[in-house]
Order: C-alpha cells, then sequence, then structure tokens
C-alpha cells in the first residue's frame, strides 16, 4: 500500500471542499494508494514522473517517489496545469 501525502497547496484546497467533493477525493485517494495505483491517471506530457488523476471536474497533479504519493496540486482543469 502507497501513503499519500499533501502538499501545503493541495490541502488547504481539500480542506475549502464542500462535503460531497471531499467524499469524491478521498475515496480517490484510497485507490490511488492501491498497488499498483488505480483511477483515471495519465502523466503529464513533456514532464518526469508528474501524473495526473481525474476526480470529476477536478484535477490532481502528484508524484511517485519509492512508497509515497506526493500530491502537489489540486484544482478545476482549466486552472490546474498553468
Amino acid at each position: 500500500m502507497l501513503q499519500v501525502k499533501f502538499s501545503k497547496e493541495a490541502e488547504k484546497y481539500v480542506n475549502k471542499l464542500d462535503s460531497i467533493s471531499k467524499l469524491r477525493i478521498r475515496k480517490a485517494f484510497e485507490k490511488l494508494s492501491a498497488e499498483p495505483p488505480q483511477g483515471d491517471i495519465k502523466p503529464i506530457q513533456g514532464q518526469d514522473n508528474i501524473y495526473r488523476l481525474r476526480v470529476g471536474d477536478l484535477r490532481v497533479l502528484f508524484t511517485i517517489d519509492n512508497d509515497v504519493i506526493l500530491v502537489t496540486k489540486i484544482a478545476p482543469r482549466g486552472e490546474v496545469y498553468k
């Protein structure tokens, strides 16, 4: 099982979400922490070791290093890649 850690920015964004979105994000992270990671995951083009997870309209950017998934950013689709 992989360990999921959050950056301060990602943690603040999750705390601001409504309860339904928080539940969807929590379920997505449970699947992400499975071995192998599950969900709508794709690598970011032009970037090494950076992936995105789609959770409805939100996108979660993360990296995988050994057994740790570091969530760096969570935002709506149009804003996350800027």
